[in-house]
Order: structure tokens, then sequence, then C-alpha cells
């Protein structure tokens, strides 16, 4: 309890520093408050779009599209990945391919996707997918390969096989670096999320600030980025939640 303590009082004193940090600029430089708005017009934004609705509309259809994105890259790429790990042949001709467009922004894609997929969800939900697949699979691959080769001889000296090798073996072991995994897709995924929606969709957050921008009211921009970086500070502590959650299923932590 002492410690949830000293951690709340921590983010109150940074939110403090921040906003005082803020405010003095605004006192001390010539720049219009139209332009740098203050932390009391922010807030009366923040005020405004939760009590018209609008935020939670926006939010809404952007945790939805984020949802299905990240979900299915994370499965599809956890289990591809463990097979893969497995696989040195097939892995050694596919990992060239994997790192000729892993560094190719999933946003650089919007033209096609757009053309194949039309306007709407399809587009924002597929550079979700882009987004997340990547770190995931690779970290996956990289911690079935560096499973410790001790676990894998006493699994065959006991001859266990298919499926147990996997479910009892190789994917608790493996689960830290599919962890590491899943906080790098969360980032990514969350950033090309809004990205995404500021091309060519009609709702969400991405969408909601650039809507503002083209009413030049930067105090709803600003409170747009506000909610976002909150929102991707929930979602990785909810990733969080369920990596204790499985620790605790496959018997990979103590607590209870």
């Amino acid at each position: 309890m002492k410690k949830i303590g000293n951690n709340t009082l921590n983010i109150i004193l940074g939110v403090l520093i921040i906003l005082a940090i803020w405010q003095i600029t605004v006192m001390i430089t010539d720049i219009e408050e139209a332009l740098l708005p203050t932390p009391v017009m922010v807030w009366e934004a923040i005020v405004s779009l939760v009590t018209s609705g609008a935020l939670f509309e926006h939010l809404k259809v952007s945790l939805g599209r984020f949802a299905v994105g990240y979900i299915a890259a994370a499965i599809l790429a956890v289990i591809l990945g463990l097979f893969l790990g497995r696989m040195d042949r097939l892995w050694a001709v596919l990992d060239p391919i994997v790192q000729v467009l892993r560094p190719v922004a999933p946003i650089a894609w919007s033209p096609f996707i757009v053309l194949w997929f039309g306007i709407g969800n399809a587009p924002a939900i597929v550079i979700i997918f882009i987004a997340a697949f990547f770190p995931i699979l690779l970290t996956t691959v990289s911690g079935v390969k560096n499973v410790d080769t001790t676990y894998l001889k006493l699994a065959s000296n006991l001859e266990i096989k298919q499926p147990q090798l996997m479910t009892k073996i190789i994917f608790p072991a493996a689960f830290p670096a599919i962890t590491s995994g899943l906080h790098i897709g969360v980032g990514t995924a969350w950033i090309f999320l809004v990205s995404g929606e500021m091309v060519g969709a009609q709702s969400g957050l991405g969408y909601l600030i650039v809507d503002a921008r083209n009413l030049l009211r930067l105090d709803l921009v600003l409170a747009g980025i506000i909610f976002i970086g909150v929102c991707g500070l929930l979602i990785d502590r909810a990733i969080r939640l369920l990596e204790r959650w499985v620790e605790m299923q496959w018997g990979m932590s103590s607590k209870e």
C-alpha cells in the first residue's frame, strides 16, 4: 500500500511540474494563446468534449479498431513465431524478407490499403495489424531460438512430444521475449492507429485532432493529444495485467 501511495504521489508531482512549465512558457513567450493554449483552456476543451459526448464516440471507434487489429496481429504473430523459431531453414529464407518489410512505416502502405480495402474502419485496422505484427513476430522467434537447450534435452529424454512440447516447454520459456514484443507492438500500433485515422478516417481520436486543427482549435488538438497519451498508458497497463494472468495460468509466476 505504501508503494502504491508513493507511485501515485510521484505521478501527481510529475503532472504538476509539467503544468507549471507549460504555464510559465505561455507567460514568458510572445506566442498568442490561440497558438499555444494555456492549461486552463485545454482543461475547458476536455470538459467540453466529455460533456458533449464527442470524446466517447471517437474513443469507442479508436479502441474498437485497435482491439481488432492488435489482437489479430498478436495471435497470428505469436503462433507463427513459435513454429518459425523451430524451423531454422524456413526462417533463414523468410528472415531477409521480414527484415526488408519491417522498417517500412505502415502508413507508407496507406495508398494501397485505401485502394484495396476502401475507406472506413478496414484501412486503420490493417495499419494497426502491420504495425504490431512484425515486432511481436521477431521477438517470438528470438525467444524460441534462445530457449535453454537443457529444457529441450530434458523434454526429449522424457519423450515429451508435440503439442505438449510447445505448450509446456517452449512457450513458457519464450514468454518473456513474447511479452517484450507485445509491449513494443502496443506502442507502435497505437501510434499508427492515430496516424491512420488522420489520413482517411471520418472518426476516431486521430480524426478529432485533424478536424480541430482545420478549425484552428489548438486547445482541442492538445486535448486530443492528452487523451491519446492517457489511453496508450492504460492499454499498456492492461497488457501487463494480461501477462501476469498468463504467467499465473502457466505456472511462470509465484504470485497467487
